[in-house]
């Protein structure tokens, strides 16, 4: 993400100027937008007149510049889009305001965010910033007869590719051969910086050497790292002992992982931990917090009017960076996060036990 350019408006609101990069950084604005706030971007458009007809123009749309005031934003990660909708407020025809647009943002698209910032709504756009120079990575799970390719993401981790094949050798040397060949086409249309080639047994030294043979570029990106499995499970251990951040300093997804991991052993051992709204808000105001876990998804919801909990949200995090706790926002697209939403999506590593 880059954030050409911060402004002081009045009311005590920030204009902050971004371009986002990546599908990773549209998924982070989808959590730093909310109803009220004004956006605004190039777009294009058909001309509507007064009467809500739309002007005869053969479908063809008119370039302009527009602000609208933010009622409802979505991620569309599969087609690299953040829609955001709402009112036009402001425009380069005049004759349009006050209609209703939606924004289609993509990666590359400028564009202008004007609200009150919340503590971890700049936080995320500084760790998007920051993120731009992580390198991308792929993790390729390999055992006989099969292989996975996922792809690390800010916002979780995703499958590109599962490929099938015969295993052993001998008579079966060329289905393995064609089984390493596929994986090898896959993991050079991923275009990454780093490969981590992962598994059980000897299979994946069989897959490296036949990479460095015949795809030396995409043997020279390649770390080996043993696991007990492959596919999601494989990336989990992958992710787990910390593997990625040998190639990419500690992602969000790891550190999230090592989070949900303290807390689960806390509360399994009745230690120093606290889970859902009333027990994470009662922590708070005796300062107990050291450290917030949030689920990004029910955040936005309970800042929202569908929001269902007896606290504040905004209240607990102010409190709790108040008192010198740390708050992480967790991404719901991965493990750790869906660990989360099961106990309430809200907990909190305490400094001491409440009772």
């Amino acid at each position: 993400m880059q954030i050409k350019d911060r402004e002081q408006v009045e009311g005590g609101r920030e204009r902050v100027t971004v371009v986002p990069e990546s599908v990773d950084d549209l998924w982070h604005l989808q959590y730093v937008l909310e109803p009220g706030d004004r956006v605004a971007g190039d777009t294009t458009r058909r001309i509507q007149r007064n009467d809500d007809q739309m002007r005869d123009t053969g479908g063809e749309r008119e370039h302009m510049w527009v602000a609208i005031a933010v009622e409802d934003v979505e991620f569309h990660k599969f087609a690299n889009r953040l829609r955001v909708g709402g009112e036009i407020v402001a425009c380069s025809r005049e004759d349009q305001l006050h209609f209703h647009h939606t924004l289609n943002v993509e990666p590359r698209d400028e564009l202008s965010i004007e609200k009150r910032f919340k503590p971890d709504q700049e936080a995320r756009l500084e760790e998007a910033e920051e993120a731009t120079e992580n390198p991308d990575v792929a993790i390729a799970t390999v055992e006989e007869g099969q292989a996975h390719v996922h792809t690390v993401a800010q916002y979780g981790t995703e499958e590109r590719a599962t490929i099938t094949g015969t295993t052993g050798k001998g008579e079966y040397a060329r289905g393995r051969s064609e089984l390493f060949e596929e994986l090898g086409d896959v993991l050079k249309r991923q275009d990454v910086d780093a490969i981590i080639l992962a598994g059980p047994g000897f299979t994946k030294q069989d897959a490296y050497k036949y990479l460095e043979q015949n795809e030396p570029e995409v043997a020279e990106t390649v770390t080996m790292v043993d696991t007990a499995a492959v596919g999601d499970r494989g990336v989990h251990e992958v992710l787990k002992r910390g593997a990625v951040a040998d190639v990419q300093e500690e992602t969000r997804i790891e550190s999230e992982a090592e989070y949900i991991d303290e807390l689960t052993r806390r509360i399994a051992d009745g230690a120093k931990a606290a889970y859902g709204p009333e027990q994470v808000d009662k922590a708070a105001e005796f300062g107990a917090i050291e450290h917030l876990l949030v689920l990004d998804d029910r955040l936005q919801k309970e800042r929202g009017p569908d929001g269902e909990w007896p606290i504040s949200v905004d209240e607990v995090i102010r409190t709790t960076e108040q008192k010198g706790g740390e708050v992480t926002v967790f991404s719901s697209e991965f493990p750790p996060g869906q660990q989360l939403s099961n106990l309430g999506g809200i907990a909190a590593l305490l400094r001491y036990r409440l009772e």
